[in-house]
């Protein structure tokens, strides 16, 4: 790697994690949905490569370590599963039942709606799997035909729109419906709504990172035969 490269690296990953740190503390003075780190801090970011005038290409070569880091972080899910192992259990055929709902639906209205409005093509693949969680969901764009980077745009539209919405259908649910409310938050809005879950129900959080993790290797494992229905 020469220096321009090692630059490049230095930079651009002081500047994503400087937008990050400072999204967090506006979300912290000013807990907004529209104002999540995970909406705010690609916008900071965006307006920095447009004022200066980066190119795309360039700066994504020097933070790939950040999306590279996607992996260990979401391994990091697996606490959830442990600690709720038991329930998990307990009720794996209604779980696996949602999961697998959750992620059909997900697709198949992702497509239809895609059709509609006249987007086709690598778009259209790009779009489908905008339900699960971006490291996931960007090796299931590249199996199916995809583009990995405009998927993550996607998946974190549909996690903070879902994130948003899971706010209100949880206020509007029975009291006990900490596992409904886990695996919605989990299947519809993955990282977002599991980070905005924490803030709501600790309990809910933690089946909301289960299930978000399931429901990504569900996925990948089903790649082929969702590659092949969409071919």
């Amino acid at each position: 790697m020469g220096f321009d490269a090692v630059g490049a690296v230095v930079v651009w990953s002081a500047v994503t994690l400087g937008c990050y740190l400072m999204s967090r503390k506006i979300y912290r003075r000013w807990p907004n949905w529209w104002l999540m780190p995970l909406a705010i801090t690609p916008m900071l970011v965006g307006v920095v490569l447009v004022g200066f005038g980066v190119p795309y290409a360039r700066y994504i070569a020097g933070t790939r370590w950040l999306v590279w880091m996607l992996g260990p972080a979401t391994v990091a899910f697996a606490i959830p599963i442990y600690d709720q192992r038991r329930l998990a259990l307990r009720h794996w055929r209604v779980l696996a039942l949602g999961m697998v709902a959750g992620s059909v639906t997900a697709i198949g209205s992702s497509w239809v709606l895609a059709s509609m409005v006249g987007i086709d093509g690598v778009l259209r693949l790009s779009l489908l799997p905008r339900s699960i969680s971006t490291p996931f969901a960007m090796d299931l764009s590249a199996a199916i035909g995809g583009v990995p980077e405009l998927t993550s745009v996607f998946v974190i539209v549909t996690g903070v729109m879902g994130a948003v919405i899971g706010e209100v259908a949880l206020a509007r649910m029975p009291t006990g419906s900490t596992l409904a409310g886990g695996a919605m938050f989990g299947v519809g809005a993955h990282a977002a709504g599991t980070a905005h879950a924490q803030r709501l129900d600790p309990t809910v959080a933690a089946l909301s990172g289960m299930t978000m993790v399931l429901t990504g290797v569900l996925n990948v494992v089903a790649s082929p035969l969702i590659r092949l229905v969409v071919g």
